[in-house]
């Protein structure tokens, strides 16, 4: 039995909790303005909003439903346009009339709750950061100014929106029905609920799911028929937390988390701008860290991420762990070093120097959501030009994400020279097979990591003119 809120109803069904979301809202409920556009999380059309507690705090987040499988929302507030709607209309829906901000009306609505899910964010509320908000929504009218302009009026009637009794707020300022008031206890009671009840009996063989982002896109049907073990929502996956020298991060803190650690900031002060590149503001909410790794695409971002952070896998069968270097987890095309009893605890990597710089890149035929034709990252310590240790990971040049391992090997404790780069393209081209396909030629692959690899060290390096005279050679 599931259990959750639905705009201001309490919901029990037994409905497989592998089905989507969108199709109980849509069609078991029948709130029409949840729209099926793609299924497969690019357009936004079905984004749904759900509340759920993150370090002891409510906190709402945009979902695309058509990826979201119905057991996670188990014990969460799952709100959709519907459950918005006042006497009046919204600010998030008065802006969208003023500034012409709709045509056709399909996409409307899911860029109404990813506006609403904007304001609901106790920390943001500048033009910025909503229009980032609205990075996983699709209009084919508009042209998107119009909507741009519903930006602008939103965040001005924002200015004075306080990072704490946030909900209040938007309440009294009808942003959001009043009803919210209640949802945090009511959310209490029902989870107190489902801990009380009995637990299952017998063992039964069940698929494993994160945030489901690529589970129900390859294999919807397998997801919603069999008997599923939901990992998202487990406490003894969430966190990130420094012990000694080492970071350690749960397998289910999803890349919103992740990016928004204080901790990792401070890791990493430039990581919002390098998950930019990945995904939508939607998936990003949903998608596990653990399940892109281990999904094993070959051009998983946080897969090469965290390679060249040199990280380790903390891997759990439920009796014992082991652990092991991402850079061995994975043995060919969507293979890995992984029993079928065995999940991943934990990800952890050794907290970078202070001399040390780390940067990613990524190449797509659009900047922005859209699978990489090459991404990569590296982790270099330089000392004046000679460069004493490095780690440098690739996508899209193998039937795996890659660690370089010869190439690493050989730029250690050498000083950047037109020489020494020149060579290092040539080990690093025999250390990659990449194949023509739809997001390149293997030439033009071979051509990108060349040119994301002289671009780490543009970033790293103050031998700028040889970098150049390579680069644009």
């Amino acid at each position: 039995m599931l259990q959750f809120i639905l705009n201001s109803t309490t919901i029990k069904t037994e409905l497989a909790a592998g089905s989507t979301v969108l199709d109980f809202v849509r069609y078991h409920k029948m709130l029409k303005g949840t729209k099926i556009g793609c299924r497969e999380g690019d357009c936004g059309a079905c984004n749904l909003l759900v509340g759920d507690f993150e370090n002891g705090r409510l906190v709402y987040r945009s979902v695309t439903s058509c990826l979201m499988p119905l057991g996670n929302a188990q014990g969460k507030h799952v709100v959709s346009v519907e459950g918005i709607n006042m006497d009046k209309l919204s600010p998030v829906q008065q802006a969208m009339v003023d500034t012409n901000g709709t045509q056709c009306g399909f996409c409307t609505l899911g860029f109404v709750m990813s506006f609403t899910g904007f304001v609901l964010h106790s920390q943001q509320k500048n033009y910025d950061e909503a229009i980032a908000a609205i990075d996983g929504n699709i209009c084919r009218c508009t042209g998107y100014k119009s909507i741009e302009r519903s930006a602008k009026l939103i965040t001005q009637q924002l200015a004075d929106k306080p990072g704490t009794n946030t909900i209040s707020w938007l309440v009294n300022n009808q942003f959001i029905p009043d009803y919210f008031l209640g949802i945090e206890q009511r959310l209490k009671d029902i989870k107190q609920q489902i801990q009380n009840a009995p637990s299952e009996n017998g063992e039964v063989k069940k698929l494993r799911i994160g945030g489901g982002t690529d589970l129900i896109v390859q294999r919807p049907l397998a997801v919603k028929k069999i008997p599923v073990h939901f990992m998202l929502d487990a406490s003894s996956l969430k966190g990130i937390e420094i012990i000694s020298n080492e970071c350690y991060i749960g397998a289910s803190v999803t890349v919103s988390e992740f990016i928004e650690s204080p901790l990792i900031n401070q890791l990493f002060p430039t990581v919002k701008k390098f998950i930019k590149l990945v995904s939508s503001t939607p998936i990003r909410n949903m998608a596990t860290i653990a399940g892109n790794l281990v999904n094993a695409s070959p051009i998983g971002d946080m897969s090469i991420f965290f390679l060249a952070l040199d990280a380790s896998l903390i891997l759990n069968n439920g009796i014992s762990l082991r652990t092991i270097k991402l850079n061995a987890f994975y043995k060919g095309y969507k293979q890995t070093d992984k029993e079928a009893n065995e999940h991943i605890q934990k990800i952890f990597f050794e907290i970078p120097s202070a001399q040390s710089t780390f940067n990613f890149e990524k190449v797509s035929k659009r900047m922005h959501l859209d699978i990489a034709s090459v991404n990569s990252a590296c982790l270099v310590i330089m000392q004046e030009e000679t460069i004493q240790t490095i780690h440098l990971s690739a996508g899209g040049v193998a039937p795996f994400p890659k660690y370089l391992f010869n190439t690493c090997t050989f730029l250690a404790g050498k000083k950047i020279t037109a020489e020494v780069l020149n060579k290092t393209v040539e080990i690093m081209n025999a250390e990659v097979a990449p194949i023509s396909d739809a997001r390149g030629t293997e030439a033009y692959k071979r051509l990108l990591l060349r040119q994301l690899f002289l671009a780490h060290l543009l970033k790293i390096s103050s031998s700028s003119p040889v970098i150049k005279q390579v680069m644009f050679a």
